[in-house]
C-alpha cells in the first residue's frame, strides 16, 4: 500500500547548452510524492502509479546513469523506490538535486540528466508515456541538430504520471512555454 499526496512540483527549465538541448517545457519535481513507508514493495507501488496514470510503457528498474544522457524522442519519469542520489540535471549548466524515496521527477524530451553520487541501495523505477520512442543520446555535437528536430516532435503526455489527467504536469505542459 502507497498512498500519494497532491503536491505541487517544483518546476525548472533548461537552456540549450550547445550539447545538451534540453526542452522549453519545465522539468518537474514531486518531492515526497508518494508515501512509501506502508509499501510492502515500493518498487511495485512506484509500477503501479505510473502504469494506472498511462506512463507504464518501457517500465525498467535500476539506476541512473553516470554520465551525461537524455532521450530526444519521449518524455521520461523517474521514482525514486529506495535510497538516494545526487543528480544534475538540464546538463553540464544545469541543477543538481539531491532526490530520495518517494521523489518522483518528469524529464520531458531532451532534459539532460547524470548520476553524480549514490546510496548503495538506490533503486530507481523509470518508465514513459505510450506515445514516442525511446533513444539514448550522451551529449554529443553530432547528436545534438537531430534531437533539436526531434524533440519538439514528441507529444505531450495526456497524463500526469502521478495525478492523471488532471495532475500539474498537464496544466503546465499543456500551457506552453
Amino acid at each position: 500500500m502507497s498512498t500519494r499526496t497532491l503536491v505541487e512540483p517544483t518546476t525548472f527549465v533548461f537552456a540549450d547548452d550547445g550539447l545538451v538541448p534540453n526542452n522549453p517545457l519545465p522539468f518537474l519535481v514531486y518531492r515526497g510524492a508518494i508515501d512509501l513507508e506502508r509499501a510492502r514493495d515500493a518498487a511495485a507501488a512506484i509500477e503501479q502509479v505510473f502504469e494506472d496514470h498511462g506512463w507504464g510503457h518501457g517500465l525498467w528498474r535500476n539506476g541512473i546513469y553516470p554520465f551525461v544522457h537524455y532521450h530526444s524522442g519521449i518524455h521520461e519519469v523517474l521514482g525514486i523506490a529506495r535510497g538516494h542520489a545526487r543528480v544534475r540535471f538540464g546538463g553540464d549548466q544545469g541543477k543538481v538535486l539531491d532526490v530520495a524515496a518517494g521523489d518522483v521527477a518528469v524529464l520531458p524530451a531532451g532534459t539532460g540528466h547524470q548520476r553524480l553520487s549514490v546510496s548503495p541501495d538506490l533503486l530507481v523505477i523509470g518508465a514513459y508515456p505510450p506515445d514516442g520512442h525511446y533513444d539514448l543520446c550522451r551529449g554529443s555535437a553530432a547528436e545534438h541538430d537531430r534531437a533539436l528536430a526531434a524533440i519538439p516532435r514528441v507529444p505531450i503526455p495526456e497524463t500526469d504520471p502521478l495525478f492523471g489527467p488532471n495532475g500539474p504536469l498537464t496544466k503546465l505542459w499543456r500551457s506552453g512555454p
